[in-house]
C-alpha cells in the first residue's frame, strides 16, 4: 500500500513577528538551496537574526531563508539550521519608502499590489528597514456605513486604525455605503425629519427639519432608526412614516465579517452574529477593538 502524505498547509500571511530578525547580504553565487546551505551553515548570525534576505550580486534574483543558531544567549553565535522559504522563482524585491514595515496591512497591500503573483514579497520601506510577507491573503471585512457625510466616519475610522494598528493581521476594507438621499427616495415626501444636522442631508424640492432641535410636529417622513424612532415618540407620541437608516439594520448578513455600527449600542464593542457591531459615536479605540475581534472570529478553528 503506498501512502500518500498530504502538503503541509501553508501558513498564510506569514511574516517576521519584528522586522529586526530580518538581515540582508548579497552573494556571487547562484541561489539554490544547496549552495545557500553549504554557505551559511556555520557562520556566524546575531543572535536577533532568524531570516535572511540574499541578493544576487548584479541580478535582481532574490532569496529568502529561515535561520536557526546554536545559542540565542551570546551576541553572535553559528548557524545550525538553514532552510530556503523562497528562491529566486517564487520570491519579489519592492522598494517602497511609504511603507511602515511594522504594520501588517500595510505591507500586506504593498505585497499585492506590486507583486500579486508572486509567493514571497521582500520590502524595502520606511526608514530603510527591510520584511517580507509569504502567501499574502488579507481578512476582508465588509464595512457598512451611511452618507453623508464624506468620507464616511467609520469608514475614515477603520482605515485610520488599519494604517497604524500593528497588532491586527493585513486586513482589507470592502466598503458597502448606503446614502441617505438615496434611501430618502424609496418614500418621496415634500418634508423630511432627519436626526441630526451632521448629515447634510437636503433631499432636492423638500424640506428638511431635524429632530435634535425639536421642531413642530409637521406631515413628515422620518429617515432614522429605532433610537430615532424611540425619540420622536418621546418627543410627538406617534410614529410617522419612516425610513429605516441604521446601517446594523441595512446590512444583509451573509458569510463575510462585517463591521458596522448603531446608535443603540452607547459604547463598547458587540458581536451579532456575523457583524461586530461599535457605537454610533465610536472612539479609534473602539473602531480598533471591532476590528481586532473580527480577526480573531477569522482565525478561531471551525467546528
Amino acid at each position: 500500500m503506498i501512502l500518500v502524505m498530504d502538503e503541509p498547509q501553508r501558513v498564510m500571511n506569514r511574516m517576521p513577528v519584528r522586522y529586526r530578525e530580518v538581515a540582508v547580504t548579497t552573494v556571487d553565487f547562484p541561489l539554490t538551496e544547496a549552495r545557500l546551505r553549504k554557505h551559511f551553515k556555520g557562520r556566524e548570525a546575531y543572535r536577533r537574526t532568524g531570516y535572511v534576505v540574499v541578493h544576487l550580486q548584479g541580478s535582481v534574483d532574490v532569496a529568502l531563508l529561515q535561520v536557526e543558531t546554536a545559542s540565542r544567549e551570546p551576541l553572535f553565535s553559528p548557524i545550525t539550521r538553514v532552510e530556503l522559504l523562497a528562491g529566486p522563482d517564487d520570491a519579489a524585491f519592492v522598494h517602497d519608502p511609504q511603507v511602515d514595515l511594522g504594520i501588517p496591512s500595510q505591507l500586506c497591500r504593498a505585497a499585492l499590489r506590486d507583486a500579486s503573483d508572486t509567493r514571497c514579497v521582500i520590502v524595502h520601506g520606511m526608514y530603510e528597514h527591510v520584511s517580507f510577507i509569504m502567501d499574502a491573503a488579507p481578512i476582508t471585512v465588509r464595512l457598512t456605513e451611511v452618507a453623508p457625510p464624506y468620507p464616511p466616519k467609520l469608514l475614515d475610522q477603520a482605515r485610520r486604525v488599519l494604517e497604524v494598528a500593528e497588532d491586527l493581521p493585513p486586513i482589507v476594507l470592502e466598503p458597502q455605503i448606503f446614502d441617505l438621499l438615496e434611501l430618502s427616495a424609496t418614500q418621496p415626501a415634500e418634508q423630511y425629519l432627519l436626526p441630526c444636522r451632521g448629515s447634510g442631508v437636503a433631499p432636492e424640492d423638500s424640506r428638511v427639519y431635524y429632530l435634535d432641535e425639536r421642531p413642530p410636529r409637521h406631515d413628515w417622513v422620518l429617515v432614522g432608526c429605532k433610537r430615532s424612532r424611540q425619540i420622536h415618540r418621546h418627543f410627538y407620541g406617534d410614529e410617522p412614516p419612516n425610513v429605516e437608516m441604521c446601517p446594523r439594520d441595512l446590512a444583509e448578513p451573509g458569510q463575510d465579517r462585517i463591521l458596522t455600527k448603531c446608535c443603540d449600542i452607547e459604547e463598547g464593542v458587540v458581536q451579532d452574529g456575523p457583524m461586530t457591531v461599535v457605537p454610533w459615536g465610536a472612539t479609534l479605540d473602539e473602531v480598533h477593538a471591532g476590528l481586532r475581534q473580527l480577526a480573531a472570529e477569522h482565525e478561531r478553528p471551525s467546528g
